[in-house]
């Protein structure tokens, strides 16, 4: 299991645990957090887009050419920003921090 805590938009924190192997977005499904994630993990749209800080961005390989180019459809971007489709946890990202911008959120 890794670890992964999930920054809401309302400020809370949720610290789930989640499969080794496994997708950002489908820990977040899991913990019942609202990220749309409208193509089901494909990488064919952006509404599963998360903020990580530097260190943790750090953490990653870098985002694949054609990743950056759903991110361009992304709302709320920054220099951190990844779909969480693409973010694989492994043991090495234990404890992995990020945001979800409201934006993400089917309710947003």
């Amino acid at each position: 299991m890794v670890r992964v805590i999930f920054r809401l938009p309302d400020g809370r924190d949720l610290a789930v645990e989640a499969d080794e192997g496994g997708t950002v977005l489908e820990a977040a499904r899991k913990a019942d957090i609202a990220v749309e994630g409208a193509c089901g993990g494909s990488m064919a749209c952006a509404t599963c887009h998360v903020i990580l800080d530097d260190a943790d961005f750090d953490r990653l390989p870098p985002p694949s050419p054609e990743e950056d180019d759903m991110l361009d459809l992304a709302q709320d971007v920054t220099d951190t920003s990844r779909l969480g489709c693409q973010i694989r946890l492994r043991p090495d990202l234990d404890g992995l921090r990020l945001f979800v911008p409201k934006s993400t959120l089917l309710d947003g």
